[in-house]
Formats: structure tokens, C-alpha cells, sequence
């Protein structure tokens, strides 16, 4: 135990109503939200005891802080998102031509974006609920990575390169990450 205290440490309070599973070298943590699931970094150990979950870094120094700390972050926002569930929501812009964005059988489709004729689509990910209400889009899922990668596919779908953003501001953009609105 005395060797171990030269290596970093983290205890992180498991929440009411979540189940954690640790199986060799994966995570899998249930709510009411859903499930997520990861793989742990080969330089963290983890175990569940006393209705906490403890890791410890197998390296020492800075990168034993810094590994630690970083499954720190994953492991409170699995729980959160499982508890919870992580929540972005995106605008739809459209000064020059009103477009329409419709949400159904697991894709996103955006008709007359800047005029043109040929929808755009992009498939809905496994794991991430998605609604269209006017002029806001609300996506939802367990997992943060899945959530905020949707986001970030719908506003890149309609990116236009080479225009002036001040004069063509049609798209659909992100206004909040999981509850922080953007500036």
C-alpha cells in the first residue's frame, strides 16, 4: 500500500440508480438513460468497492496524474449520462431560401439548403434520439462522444467553404453542448 501511494489516485462516488461493471479491461456502466460501455487505458486499473469505483495509474509521475484525471472525466460522464443523459441543441438558419429539416427512419434530411435541388442526408447514430421541433433540433444520447459527434455531423452537413459567413449565415448550428451555451 505504501508503493502505491506514490502513484495516482481517484475515488469517484458511484450515483443512485447506476450499476457498474468492470470485466478485465472494460467499463460498462447501466442507468435509466441507457448503457455505454468503454475500454479502460491499459495504465489504469479499476475496481469496484464501498459502492465507489477506485482507479489507480500503474505509471508514475505526470502522465499517471494526467491518465488518471482524463478517466476521471469518462467515468463522472458515463454516469451522468446514463443518469441524466447528455443534451445538445442546434438552429436552423435560413435567411436566403427556407429550408426544412425532418428527422425519420433513423436519418436527418435537410431539402431546399441554399436552394438547391438534391436533399442532403446523413444517417442518425445508433444510441442517439434526434427531434426536429421549428426551428430546433434536440439531440439526446448516454454517450457524450455520440451526442456531440451528431451535432457536429448535422453542422457540418451544411457548411458552405469559400462563403462569406457574415452575409451567408444559412446552415444549422450548434447553440448549446449539453446544457453550456455556446457565445
Amino acid at each position: 500500500m505504501e508503493q502505491e501511494a506514490r502513484y495516482k489516485s481517484v475515488k469517484i462516488d458511484i450515483l443512485e440508480g447506476v450499476q457498474v461493471d468492470i470485466q478485465g479491461s472494460s467499463i460498462t456502466i447501466k442507468g435509466e438513460k441507457g448503457e455505454v460501455q468503454r475500454n479502460v487505458h491499459p495504465q489504469v486499473k479499476m475496481e469496484v468497492k464501498d459502492n465507489a469505483v477506485h482507479m489507480i495509474a500503474k505509471v508514475k509521475g505526470k502522465k499517471g496524474k494526467a491518465i488518471v484525471g482524463t478517466w476521471n472525466a469518462h467515468v463522472r460522464n458515463m454516469m451522468k449520462g446514463v443518469k441524466e443523459g447528455h443534451v445538445y441543441t442546434l438552429k436552423i438558419c435560413s435567411s436566403h431560401f427556407p429550408m426544412t429539416v425532418t428527422a425519420d427512419k433513423g436519418k436527418i434530411t435537410v431539402k431546399n439548403f441554399m436552394g438547391e435541388k438534391v436533399a442532403r442526408e446523413t444517417n442518425i447514430f445508433e444510441g442517439v434520439s434526434v427531434k426536429v421541433e421549428g426551428q430546433d433540433i434536440t439531440i439526446e444520447s448516454a454517450n457524450k462522444e455520440l451526442a456531440g459527434n451528431m451535432a457536429t455531423a448535422l453542422e457540418k452537413m451544411t457548411e458552405r467553404v469559400e462563403y462569406d459567413r457574415r452575409i451567408f449565415q444559412d446552415g444549422i448550428y450548434i447553440t448549446s453542448k449539453d446544457g453550456k451555451a455556446i457565445a
